[in-house]
């Protein structure tokens, strides 16, 4: 008879600890990191070290958070060649293969980066191609909104048939801090 005295006070404190527990306000959902904004973003391109090939040559793109938020990139930057003016000259970027698409989070002051590969718009005949000088790179953030050009001057084609640019998907790089 003891043993069911003790029992019933115990079970009790139990319903009552249950019920209070779920009664209880959930916690908040927590917040998802918002992916990058080009406004918040330095975006620059710089050749990549012993980044030759025959017939090619390997830039890195280069995105950096200097906003004060953290922020996330993640798949392919659009990218395309411009003129002085900003114009788009030739065809966009085609994307590598090879590399798989993985989300990057950026704290303040860390950088992402993506390997861009122009070809030599001397490989292609002059009739396909028509040659000229672009004055820099238009980059959209890859997943998230917004561009900016970052200045480069190098040959390419023209005439959009002839694909003188492809991009890898952007990866974790270092700190800039």
């Amino acid at each position: 008879m003891k043993a069911r005295l003790l029992l019933a006070p115990a079970l009790a404190a139990a319903l009552v600890l249950a019920t209070v527990a779920s009664s209880a306000p959930a916690a908040p959902p927590a917040t998802a990191t918002k992916a990058c904004l080009a406004s918040g973003l330095v975006i620059w391109a710089g050749e990549e070290p012993g980044g030759g090939a025959a017939g090619s040559v390997y830039y890195r793109i280069e995105f950096t958070n200097l906003s004060t938020a953290t922020c996330t990139v993640k798949g392919y930057p659009k990218v395309n060649a411009v003129d002085l003016k900003g114009h788009r000259i030739g065809a966009f970027a085609t994307h590598e293969k090879g590399k798989p698409a993985k989300q990057v989070t950026l704290a303040p002051g860390q950088s992402a980066a993506a390997t861009l590969r122009i070809v030599d718009a001397l490989n292609f005949p002059a009739n396909k191609c028509k040659a000229t000088t672009a004055a820099g790179l238009r980059v959209g953030v890859p997943g998230g909104s917004g561009n900016k050009i970052a200045p480069l001057a190098f040959e390419t084609c023209v005439r959009a048939a002839s694909k003188t640019l492809s991009v890898a998907p952007v990866q974790a790089t270092f700190s800039a801090s």
